[in-house]
């Protein structure tokens, strides 16, 4: 890539760098990571406003509403982590009801245990994601009765730009499911749970996984 005539090359050696990927390339095993994440249906699965079976997010009531109806961020991050050979706090240990908050305080207290390690940055665990680690982004509400939030971390070549104006790319079930979403959208019904540049109480955690 050439410097545009006239742009001063300290200025376009910045602008070149924010446009590099923020933290490393997709490995094989982050891809296979992305094509696991993207075969579990997450956005016909796991609906809000059904009671679903955490394990295969299926509908198991013949009639929205009800008790743990809501959304199921809690249960497809379970769900998936089990699949994997994974612990992660689930059914029955934990109902479904206000499970990410218990799964957020699970992870800082007694994940260290289950082969959980903590990531002190929205790099960190962009970069974990990318060579196919198990990653999650958990926040916890500081109200005990309302429900907090949790998010599987995807592969993604995202810029450093990207990566500070919208933090890591995730696969959720929540309010809205998606294979793929910014983290700032993701968590943007939870004010102060991620900010830009990283700011925020949500926390990463990986795991490692066997893949074959």
């Amino acid at each position: 890539m050439r410097a545009l005539a006239g742009v001063p090359m300290g200025v376009w050696l910045a602008v070149s760098a924010q446009a590099q990927p923020c933290c490393g390339p997709v490995t094989p095993r982050g891809r296979q990571r992305a094509s696991f994440l993207e075969s579990s249906d997450a956005v016909h699965l796991w609906r809000s406003g059904w009671h679903v079976d955490w394990r295969t997010g299926e509908r198991d009531r013949p009639a929205p509403g009800g008790p743990a109806a809501k959304t199921h961020c809690s249960a497809f991050v379970a769900a998936l982590a089990l699949r994997l050979g994974i612990y992660v706090l689930r059914p029955p240990q934990h109902s479904q009801q206000l499970l990410a908050n218990a799964q957020m305080r699970w992870l800082h207290e007694s994940g260290e245990q289950s082969g959980w390690s903590a990531l002190g940055s929205d790099a960190a665990a962009q970069e974990a994601a990318n060579g196919g680690w198990f990653v999650v982004e958990a926040y916890e509400n500081p109200d005990r009765h309302r429900p907090g939030h949790i998010a599987i971390v995807r592969p993604s070549e995202k810029t450093r730009t990207g990566l500070h104006d919208d933090g890591p790319q995730e696969t959720q079930a929540g309010t809205h499911n998606a294979f793929s979403m910014t983290t700032r959208e993701g968590f943007r019904a939870h004010r102060g749970a991620w900010e830009p540049g990283g700011g925020g109480t949500l926390r990463y955690y990986r795991h490692d996984v066997a893949w074959p």
